[in-house]
């Protein structure tokens, strides 16, 4: 008998989550089977309200049974949900083979606070008159209450102006960092939601919070900017416990807490943090300490109408390395090795003196002498000061993280032993679900994989920033946009995306113009530059590419639109984008001596990019239906590409700039047709070979290099481009020791020397961007765009990539697939696909021959699952069910 089984039941993308802010939450689920080709024909959703389980006599939706194929993200559709709501819910599917499954463990979401009339806390601050707003040390408040017996539930939720932490009881309350997280704040402020219950005692209890500046009061960016958003800490707190007999309570902030400074001196995410521990205050958030001596607080008159509960998955620490070695450098510096350029804090254990003071600073990297470096930090300082309480105590910072992989300690007693196992390195980044994997033969090829996950998890702090170390660490909107389908790959990164994306339409300009970065902290005229506004067009459809998801074209449509018409509006051509500023091919290494853009005229980059992102307007429109839009944008598309031909071609074909950037974004954004596409694409692989096959883009044209040289007919160019071992190319940082992906091609030269220090990020993952490359086309791991997400799942491996074996997984919202490929000594070529139940498949295979062709062992005619076959310009083609499948291809028939 088959086997249907519903599982891996999620909403909004999430496992159980509580405090959601999604009036309609969606509700996705995989099937697993052990047939081929299972195809869901029909699901049936049940929905309970309450805090004991299932219970299908409370059904707040059950949808029937719903002819439908749809696994993910189905909205729900029952009575309104009500704040703090826990809803229950449970699927059961029928499939093709004529199975009904059982129905599945039951899930729940809880859903948040959702209006401002939920709250009945006050934003609280310490006594101005005790306690100076503007002072540096880290505010501590707290509140005693008490609680009766039988709770059946307690959630917190909690907001901050600044970043807080808190404690309940003596102990942390959850595992989150940095909250309330990063987002335009003026607009959007998120609200965090955590179960206590198991915190909470009858009796007597105590909430502890502590207040740092974070995003919204201290440093960004490079011109000693504070207090950007506001220059108050506040704190917004509200504690719901429910009672076994149905009755319930609230504990808020409000006038009646006390509030006091403590060990954290200071506490900044560029600088660093000081922390005095002769000055803790033993027992201060458990319910028995005398707060007699603290100070009063202030209730503030802040808005609560921009509050939304928590949209993406929290910072957590993912990882914990331990250095790899003590070095003592030429100069005589101290210093830890943690073997890994990292982004997050090192916790310590020691036992020193009393009053003893440890300087600890982090670096990214040591000098060509070898010693420690900090010249590429500008004016971030990332050094934490530690003055010692005397005994055993640990330690690690709770407002600041750094990027580094060295770490120089000061101050160590010359008599006291020095050992690593007293430190510890914590990993801090979003904790998004790990989805992909990459792997071939070339031990080069993966440890540039290896660096290109470690670079989105040391700048995927919450947004999507540039860098993790200097004086920036902003979430710019080029490099998210060029970095955003490799990032889909890796990780899953839909919610992670979505907050960012509702931040960038908060602070998109009334004239439709888009900041540099978001959330926007620059100057008034930063903003709108081709290739980074383009995020704002390129970031909603890549996701509901990766993933499915309507909704985000939904939410973001209006803004993707004024952003196409500010394009429109500027110069006296609607047609072409010849004016305003433009970074062009940033860190191209065709640029002028001392000049930072590459030389790729910029209004060709400008119009390639107006075109794109009018196209991709056009298919959402397409895709939600709006079809006057469609047809108008269409139309204007059209125009574009016409003005691109009279501006930039000449009558024959020629492009009228001779660059590889120039080249690659017509041919990557279809400008070009037929012969003149021909032409464009010799031109380009000639540029490549002539330069010995390296490269000499920047940040608009590397994304895009390689998949057009492989789309057009010169993949063997593109592998020996990205296999290219010297300078200018991937693997060359990888031989100069890097760990992660590097801003400048040479941030580290031939002969130890640095770029420069003004702009030279060792953990930067724009160039990252190869990585959509590896999978996509190496491993031939793709989608169908007509149906997204991976419902139809593209396999079209490249065997003539250099290497013996290739291959690539992806945990998509059905269920696991897998592409691979391996050529044997007599030059045959076995091939392993695996794709979920739900789903089909596309399998392109280079030269092969249906007669010469086994699946699983039969002969393809016969295989198990493969639905059909043809043969179609030097390929075969196969439409394959779901199931894992083993093809072995004879030499004889490999092109």
């Amino acid at each position: 008998m088959t086997l249907l089984q519903v599982n891996h039941l999620r909403c909004e993308y999430q496992h159980n989550p509580i405090g959601l802010g999604a009036i309609s939450p969606r509700i996705s689920w995989q099937l697993q089977s052990d047939d081929v080709h299972v195809m869901q024909l029909a699901y049936q959703i049940q929905v309970s309200c309450g805090l004991v389980g299932f219970d299908d006599l409370e059904l707040v939706w059950d949808t029937g049974r719903v002819e439908s194929e749809q696994s993910t993200l189905i909205e729900y559709g029952g009575q309104s949900l009500q704040a703090r709501g826990r809803y229950y819910y449970r699927v059961k599917v029928w499939d093709n083979k004529g199975n009904e499954s059982e129905w599945s463990n039951a899930a729940y979401w809880e859903m948040g606070l959702l209006q401002t009339t939920d709250w009945e806390a006050s934003w609280i601050t310490p006594d101005a008159t005790a306690i100076d707003p503007q002072s540096e040390e880290i505010f501590m408040l707290r509140k005693s209450f008490a609680a009766r017996s039988n709770i059946c539930r307690a959630t917190l939720y909690a907001t901050s102006l600044g970043l807080y932490e808190l404690e309940l009881n003596g102990k942390r309350v959850g595992d989150w960092e940095y909250t309330p997280g990063w987002t335009s704040y003026s607009s959007r402020l998120q609200v965090q939601a955590y179960d206590v219950t198991q915190q909470l005692a009858a009796g007597n209890n105590a909430i502890g919070a502590s207040l740092a500046n974070g995003w919204y009061k201290g440093d960004l960016a490079w011109n000693n900017q504070k207090s950007i958003y506001g220059n108050i800490r506040a704190l917004l707190l509200q504690l719901h416990i429910d009672y076994d007999d149905g009755s319930s309570e609230v504990v808020a902030s409000d006038a009646s807490w006390r509030a006091a400074t403590g060990p954290i001196l200071m506490s900044e995410l560029y600088h660093g943090e000081t922390y005095d521990a002769r000055l803790e205050i033993q027992g201060w958030s458990e319910p028995d300490f005398d707060d007699h001596s603290w100070t009063g607080v202030t209730e503030l008159a802040q808005s609560k109408d921009i509050l939304v509960m928590q949209e993406n998955e929290p910072v957590r620490i993912t990882e914990k390395l331990k250095p790899i070695a003590l070095i003592h450098t030429p100069s005589g510096e101290t210093v830890l090795d943690m073997g890994q350029n990292m982004v997050g804090r090192l916790h310590f254990r020691i036992e020193l003196p009393a009053g003893t003071e440890l300087s600890i600073q982090h670096a990214e990297v040591l000098d060509r002498e070898g010693n420690f470096y900090i010249g590429n930090l500008r004016k971030a300082k990332q050094t934490v000061r530690y003055i010692c309480k005397g005994g055993e105590e640990e330690y690690e910072p709770h407002f600041s993280f750094q990027g580094f992989r060295y770490v120089k300690i000061i101050g160590w007693p010359k008599d006291a032993a020095l050992n690593l196992d007293q430190f510890t390195g914590h990993v801090l980044h979003t904790d998004m679900e790990a989805s992909g994997a990459f792997e071939c033969s070339h031990p080069l090829l993966n440890k540039l994989q290896q660096n290109i996950i470690w670079g989105q998890r040391g700048n995927f702090l919450d947004v999507p920033t540039d860098c993790p170390q200097r004086d920036e660490r902003l979430g710019w909107t080029g490099d998210a946009q060029v970095f955003i389908r490799t990032a889909a790959f890796n990780y899953g990164v839909a919610p992670f995306f979505a907050k960012w994306l509702r931040d960038l339409k908060a602070d998109q300009r009334s004239d439709g113009g888009v900041p540099f970065v978001i959330p926007h902290v620059l100057d008034e005229n930063s903003h709108s530059s081709a290739a980074w506004g383009d995020a704002a067009v390129i970031c909603p459809w890549t996701v509901y590419l990766s993933y499915g998801d309507k909704r985000v074209l939904e939410e973001q449509y209006d803004s993707m639109k004024a952003w196409v018409e500010y394009i429109r509006k500027q110069g006296s051509d609607e047609y072409l984008w010849n004016t305003g500023f433009h970074f062009g091919d940033w860190l191209g290494l065709d640029a002028k001596e001392g000049d930072y853009v590459g030389a790729t005229p910029r209004d060709l980059i400008a119009t390639c990019y107006y075109a794109y992102s009018t196209e991709l307007f056009v298919k959402t429109a397409e895709v939600l239906g709006r079809k006057d839009d469609a047809e108008h944008y269409r139309e204007l598309y059209n125009q574009i590409v016409s003005a691109f031909e009279r501006e930039f071609l000449t009558p024959n074909g020629r492009l009228a700039a001779h660059t590889q950037t120039a080249h690659v974004l017509p041919l990557m954004f279809g400008l070009v047709k037929g012969s003149v596409r021909d032409r464009l694409a010799k031109t380009l692989a000639d540029y490549v070979t002539e330069q010995k096959f390296h490269l000499t883009t920047g940040f608009v044209g590397t994304p895009y290099l390689s998949h057009v040289l492989s789309e057009n007919g010169y993949h063997d160019v593109a592998v020996k481009l990205v296999q290219q071992e010297d300078y200018p190319s991937w693997l060359y940082s990888i031989h100069q020791g890097a760990t992660t992906i590097w801003e400048h091609w040479d941030g580290i030269k031939a002969d130890g020397s640095f770029w420069s220090d003004d702009m030279n990020s060792y953990n930067h993952y724009a160039y990252g961007s190869i990585g959509e490359w590896l999978y996509r086309v190496v491993a031939g791991l793709d989608l169908d765009e007509s149906q997204p997400g991976y419902k139809r799942i593209i396999f079209r491996p490249r065997t003539d990539s250099g290497l013996s074996y290739a291959k690539a997984s992806y945990k998509s919202g059905y269920g696991l697939i897998r592409s691979g490929w391996s050529t044997g000594v007599d030059g045959a070529v076995s091939y392993e696909f695996e794709l979920p139940p739900n789903t089909t498949a596309e399998v392109r295979l280079q030269g092969a021959l249906p007669d010469a062709i086994s699946v699983n062992g039969a002969d393809l005619r016969l295989a198990p699952g493969v639905i059909g076959f043809q043969e179609e310009g030097g390929l075969l083609v196969l439409s394959l069910g779901s199931g894992t499948y083993r093809i072995h291809a004879s030499a004889k028939v490999i092109a």
